[in-house]
Parts: structure tokens; sequence; C-alpha cells
């Protein structure tokens, strides 16, 4: 077995194309389910548009029953629970393939699913598994997570709900409040995060909910929502609500760390059900600018569209490639923990901890390009886009949610360069060696050697090394020079988080496409060497701006001189692509096909 990369080292070692896994690797058993899910959204999710939209609560909760009785709320549960016991990727594809229809189910499904199953599944105990997990796979029982405050946004560890054991020892008194709690209407069980005294930490609980019996549970009305509409969210209240000792999950103080590590799970699963969305998205669009007509032409014809097409079929196709490549890279390592002796719980949370830094990569950029491409659609059908009559209106409203949750943006891009400084600190990623190197590098002589380019992505594997050298150059100078109190400086930790963002994103989609390229033909991936060509150019150029930005910000005189230039040395083509032609070209192709065909 090749060596499987640790999260993160993607930016220090190099990977190769036959390492990384492609939607096209899907095993026949995933093509199975890829096509159930498909047939099922088809079916009993998208003719029903409307009604989401209408907010019909009801219906979003008898759908997620029809998805357990098929067993798709359970494909991430070991069998033993009653789940399918599946594997990461199988579990990203359902998530992918059946969260297009509308936002509405979309959250309910990932919401129950991840965040309202897997705290128990991973930190739970045996009884706690068998008790409570077996109702949750089927869909006999619906989950929610209540960790949110009104006071406690993205501060999630500062919330004041409380817990207080009884003089027995026997049980705990809840009270509190808690708010934007997704599956609130109709679920049967919570997972509720209170803080015990004062304790640093918060604790997680299992709570039990029954409408007929509410136990100090209230629930306010519900949220009237820009988008995801028909997704029950409410306000939850627990007035001296009673909860057995023995439903703490994990132990007094754990909370936290529960909270965190679902939350990786949440973010790559975010990535992957905001994939179809962009494919339909894209459908959409095409198949409206062929049939739109103006000045006697279809509106695809003309360059302004095109434009517009490859764009939000490149960055669909970069998204998938990237979300996964981190799917399997997930897997692989929860199998190599099995294999070491670990348990079932233990493989997986460590196994999505270890990639931490590529989740939230990935629910980042594949949350922009998401909106960008609904955007983007709508502006396509130009005033009929704007209208409740056309997708495009709803899949904008719904896919604005999706750079909230799971964390927002703005707090997963910080995350992701603190989690890689700290992976290094821990010896994990050796990022002083490279940092060193480059550093070096920038003291010596540039080669003025003609390199070879006759291999298909030889100058594009060059500027993706150029790249890492980038991050590594501004990163390696920014801690130098602000150490521990770099994570004050949040506007430099953004535009570093950028760079690294663009740097796995182009990365992902080289390497699918050359793998791709060896086994079945160049020809055969014309139009994905495009888009991975047209892709890269762009990252190239933010990576530049976001660059400068950071350099001019804490870098002044003769070594904002040095780094600016090595800036221009690391971002330069020797051949620049003519985007232009890759632009037209990647949109006569969806044009063609009359849809997203990759």
């Amino acid at each position: 077995m090749a060596e499987l990369l640790r999260g993160g080292q993607f930016l220090v070692k190099e990977t190769n194309c036959e390492n990384v896994f492609t939607p096209e690797d899907f095993t026949e058993e995933q093509q199975m389910m890829k096509e159930a899910v498909t047939e099922f959204n088809d079916r009993e999710i998208i003719p029903h548009k409307n009604r989401f939209e209408a907010k019909d609560y009801a219906l979003t909760e008898e759908v997620m029953r029809k998805a357990g009785e098929l067993g798709f709320l359970g494909v991430a549960v070991p069998e033993q629970y009653d789940g399918l016991g599946m594997g990461f990727v199988s579990t990203l594809l359902t998530c992918d393939y059946i969260s297009s229809g509308t936002g509405s189910f979309s959250t309910a499904f990932g919401a129950h699913t991840g965040i309202g199953t897997m705290p128990i599944t991973l930190y739970g105990t045996e009884e706690q598994k068998q008790k409570y997990v077996p109702k949750l796979a089927t869909g006999e029982w619906f989950g929610a997570y209540c960790l949110t405050e009104p006071g406690a946004g993205s501060d999630a560890n500062s919330g004041k709900t409380t817990a207080e054991l009884s003089a027995d020892g026997k049980s705990y008194k809840i009270n509190g409040q808690k708010m934007w709690i997704s599956n609130a209407g109709f679920c049967r069980l919570m997972i509720v995060f209170a803080r015990i005294e004062n304790d640093k930490n918060i604790t997680g609980f299992i709570v039990e909910y029954d409408k007929n019996n509410p136990n100090g549970i209230t629930l306010g009305e519900e949220e009237h929502k820009l988008g995801i509409r028909a997704s029950s969210t409410r306000q939850v209240f627990f007035n001296d609500t009673i909860v057995p000792a023995e439903n703490m999950l994990a132990g007094r103080g754990e909370g936290f760390k529960i909270a965190m590590n679902a939350l990786n799970v949440g973010r790559i699963k975010l990535a992957g059900a905001c994939l179809d969305s962009q494919r339909r998205i894209v459908s959409h669009a095409v198949n409206y600018a062929n049939e739109r007509k103006q000045f006697k032409t279809p509106i695809a014809d003309f360059g302004a569209i095109k434009v517009k097409l490859a764009e939000m079929a490149t960055n669909t196709y970069v998204g998938e490639s990237a979300t996964y490549r981190a799917s399997k890279d997930i897997e692989d390592r929860i199998a190599l923990r099995v294999e070491a002796g670990n348990s079932h719980q233990e493989a997986e949370l460590k196994g999505v901890e270890e990639y931490a830094i590529e989740c939230s990569i990935l629910k980042v950029a594949v949350s922009e390009d998401v909106q960008n491409c609904a955007d983007e659609g709508i502006q396509i059908f130009g005033g009929m886009g704007f209208s409740e009559e056309t997708p495009m209106e709803a899949a904008w409203r719904d896919a604005r949610i999706a750079r909230i949750y799971e964390g927002t943006n703005e707090i997963n891009r910080m995350l992701c360069v603190g989690m890689l400084v700290k992976k290094a600190m821990k010896g994990h990623v050796d990022l002083l060696g490279p940092a060193t190197a480059v550093a070096d590098e920038l003291m010596g002589i540039p080669s003025f050697d003609t390199p070879d380019y006759s291999e298909l992505f030889a100058e594009e594997k060059e500027i993706i090394a150029k790249l890492k050298k980038t991050f590594l150059m501004v990163a390696g100078s920014a801690i130098q020079k602000f150490g521990t109190e770099l994570e004050q400086h949040q506007q430099l930790l953004i535009a570093a988080a950028d760079i690294l963002i663009e740097i796995y994103m182009a990365e992902s989609a080289i390497l699918r496409t050359e793998k791709n390229a060896k086994r079945f033909g160049e020809d055969s991936q014309s139009i994905q060497i495009a888009m991975s060509k047209l892709y890269l150019y762009h990252a190239v150029d933010k990576i530049e701006e976001k660059g400068k930005e950071s350099i001019i910000s804490f870098a002044e005189g003769d070594e904002q001189r040095m780094l600016l230039m090595g800036l221009k040395r690391f971002t330069k083509y020797a051949n620049y692509p003519d985007i232009v032609d890759l632009r037209n070209e990647i949109a006569e192709k969806v044009k063609a096909e009359n849809k997203y065909c990759f």
C-alpha cells in the first residue's frame, strides 16, 4: 500500500496521482448506492419542491422516515446497531446525491446522520449505543444537536446552559436555552451541551424528548428563514429537565471535544452535500441557455454566457475532486487504525480528526462555490432567475446557509491555518524544514534553465510546487514575526488560509485528471484537462493577491522587497494558458451534452 499522507502533509510532500481516489474509482457497490440515492431524490424530493418551499415541515419528516426505511440514515452506522456499516466514501456519496433536491431535506438529513447520531456512535458507551443508535439508524427516532445559544455562536464553549447533579448522584437537572436547532420540531432525541458547576469545558448529554411527556422541555415557534424553509429550526428551552446520570456522553468536561470532532465530520459532509446541487444548477442553466434565444441566437452561444457555464462546471469538477480525495484518505486512515487494533469508535474518531484541516478547507471552498454557482445560474436565467417559478431562486437561498453552519467560513479559514501550525509543533507535519529551504532559495540565484514541459501537466505540477513554497514563505515569515500571537492577526490568517485552500483544490483537480488521463487516455480527458488548467490559473491569481496582501501587512524594507520578489518568482508561468480558449472548450462540451457531464 502506498504511503498515506497525514492531514496537512499535502503541503510539504508530493502526492502521486495513482494514490488519489476519484469519483471514477467508485466500486460497483458505491455505484449502486449512488443510483439508489439519486432515484430516491428524483422520486421523493424533487417533485415536491414547492411543498418544501411552502414550509411543509411534515413532508420533511415523512421523507426522512422513508429514507430511514431504505437504510440511507444508517449508511455510516455499524451493522450491529442496525446500520449498513459502509465506509466513509459511501457515507459521503450518499450525502452528496441525496442532498440536491432541496436544502430543507439536506439539512434535516445532515443534522440527523451527522451531529445527531455520530456523537453517540463515536463517544457513547456500549449501553448508550445499543439503546439509541438502532432507533436513529432506522428512522424510528430522529436526532437533534443542541449546542448553539443566544450568546454563544462561534465561541461554542461559552454556553450558559447548566447541568446540576442531584443529591443522590443519579441524575442531572438541565436548565438553559438553545437556538437554531435543526430537526427540533420532530426529534425524539437531543444531544445537549451544558456546563456542570464552574467547569472550564461543557459536557454532552443524551436527552430524550417526548411531546406527550416533555420533561421540562419546550420548543419555540418555527424560525422563518431565508432558505432551507422546510427544515425544522426552533429554539429549545430546558426548565429543570431531568436526565439520568448514565446519559452523560463521554466524561465530564468532554463536551467541547465532542462538539469539535462532530463538526469535523459535518464539514466534509457539508462539502459533499453541496456537490450535486452544483451539478444540477449547471444542468438547469445550460438547459435554459440552449433554449433561450436572443437576437435569434441561443444565449449559450454568447461568450458572456460561456464564461459562466465554463466557470460553474470547473468549480463543480474541482470540488468533487478534492472532496472525494479527502474522503478516501479518511477511510484509509480509519482502516489503518482498525488494523492497528483500535476499536471502530476510536479509529473513526481519530481518522476524521487527522484530516480536520482538509475538512475545513473543503467546507469553505465548496460552500462558496455552490453559492457562486447558484448566483451565476440566476444571472443566466436573467429576470426569470429571480422568479420562484424557476429552480435558481430556491437554490440560491438554500446555498446561503452553507457558509454559516458547521462553523462560519471565517472561523474555518482561521482554523485550518491554526491547526496546521499546531500539527507542525507536534511534529506531525514538518513545516520548519521546507520553510527554511524556501528561505534559503530566496537568497540564492534563480535557475534560468528552460524546463521540459512536454508531459501532461509538467508545468502545472511545477507551479503547484511553487505555490506551496509561497505558503511556506508567507506563513514561515509570519510565524517568525508574531510567534504565539499569530492567532490575533485574523486578516493575515484568513489570507494565508486562502492560499492553502487554493493549493489543495487546484492540486486535487490536477491529480484526478492526470490519473484518469493515464488510464483512459488523454483524449478522453481533454475537457477535464482544460478545467484543471483554468482553475489553476485562477488559483495562481488569487494566491498572488493574498500573498502580496499578507507580506505588505507584516514586512517592510529589504525583507518586504525580498518576499515580494519571491512571490513574483513563485506565481509566474513560463507559458500562460489561453483562458478564453479553455473556457470556450469547456462551455461547448457542456452545451453539447446539455448538462453537467463529468
